[in-house]
């Protein structure tokens, strides 16, 4: 019985320190079942919570805990994990009944320091319970720098997205803004921020998967709503307007599909990596056309009609389409048009645009 104890003991502590230094330590996007299953878990009780009100704020304010719940899980499980371990290798050395052994691994690993006996045989044990219980600890408020400066320089983009493509975002209304206001001439600079940031996406939230679960500080923002509507807005760009759109805008998708498929890979997402071009995608010709319709009212030059340019809009689309709707479904994100359907009762909520307040200009 000791010697399964012992076993027992040295495979639970073998997994815990493997699934703290996979989260923690290692810089490289690698699966961890604790943040999923603590994901999973803690997602479903938060959808419970906010169910009986039948609203997206209602979801998006109770999904705001999610991230720091699991922040707190993780901890909470690794330090159960290294308590448990270690309460099985003292029971298998030293023969005490499992009070005795419990209090002696818990007075260790949180260096409490009050059930410390004179079994010399055991020193080397309780010496490294005393250590992993900080370092574990060390370790946590270490990673939450990493995690919030990912964060901010993230949510500075989504921000100014806001008044360029809409609240929440959406691609053909930030083409239709741009000619609106005759500021087409940013565009090259947006996809070259938005590239640098999908880069940047793609390897924090693929090394440091629950940055996926940190939600913007306002409900119609979000991060993969944000990516979807400049790849949009890039592709519509290219299709309808293949001459004078700009080289950032190809950049920017091939930016922003490598990153969500870095970050399927992680998440355990399937899709196809090398998808046929007139592949069907979700968004309809109809929505298409009209987007374009709308776009062109607004003084966008297209050098192409919709009908001509579907076929190129869904050869792009068809890149990243079912990663990005996935993305969105699992992060709760705000139901904004062409992002897909969500795991709560929810209709798509269109961009609301400023009224123009020039001079002359009647609302």
């Amino acid at each position: 019985m000791r010697l399964i104890s012992a076993l027992a003991g040295v495979l639970l502590l073998a997994l815990t320190i493997a699934s703290i230094l996979r989260t923690l330590v290692v810089p490289r996007g690698l699966y961890s079942s604790l943040v999923t299953r603590l994901w999973l878990s803690l997602r479903a009780v938060l959808h419970a919570c906010a169910a009986p009100f039948r609203s997206y704020r209602a979801h998006d304010r109770a999904q705001a805990w999610l991230a720091p719940l699991i922040l707190v899980g993780m901890l909470f499980c690794w330090l159960c994990g290294l308590l448990a371990s270690f309460t099985l290798l003292t029971h298998a050395d030293s023969g005490l009944g499992w009070s005795a052994s419990i209090r002696e691994a818990g007075s260790s690993l949180f260096t409490l320091g009050f059930a410390s006996g004179d079994r010399l045989r055991l020193s080397a044990l309780d010496f490294l319970a005393a250590a992993s219980g900080p370092v574990v600890i060390a370790l946590q408020i270490a990673y939450l720098p990493t995690l919030y400066g990912s964060y901010n320089r993230r949510e500075v983009e989504v921000t100014l997205l806001q008044s360029r493509a809409g609240e929440p975002a959406w691609g053909p209304e930030l083409l239709a803004r741009q000619s609106l206001v005759d500021t087409e001439t940013a565009l090259p600079q947006l996809y070259r921020d938005w590239e640098r940031l999908a880069a940047e996406l793609g390897e924090s939230h693929s090394n440091y998967p629950v940055l996926i679960s940190f939600r913007s500080p306002q409900a119609h923002r979000s991060w993969i709503v944000g990516l979807i509507a400049v790849m949009d807005a890039a592709a519509i760009q290219l299709a309808v307007s293949p001459r004078s759109a700009p080289p950032e805008a190809r950049l920017v998708l091939r930016a922003g599909f490598t990153a969500m498929r870095d970050i399927a890979r992680v998440l355990r997402i399937d899709y196809d990596p090398d998808p046929e071009p007139n592949s069907p995608i979700r968004i309809s010709y109809a929505e298409f056309d009209a987007a374009v319709t709308m776009i062109s009212a607004s003084g966008f030059a297209a050098e192409r009609p919709a009908v001509l340019a579907w076929p190129h809009f869904q050869g792009w689309r068809v890149n990243y389409e079912s990663i990005a709707y996935e993305l969105a479904r699992r992060c709760d994100a705000v139901p904004a048009l062409w992002t897909g359907p969500r795991d709560f009762p929810a209709t798509p909520i269109p961009p609301r645009r400023p009224a123009d307040r020039r001079p002359g200009v009647t609302a």
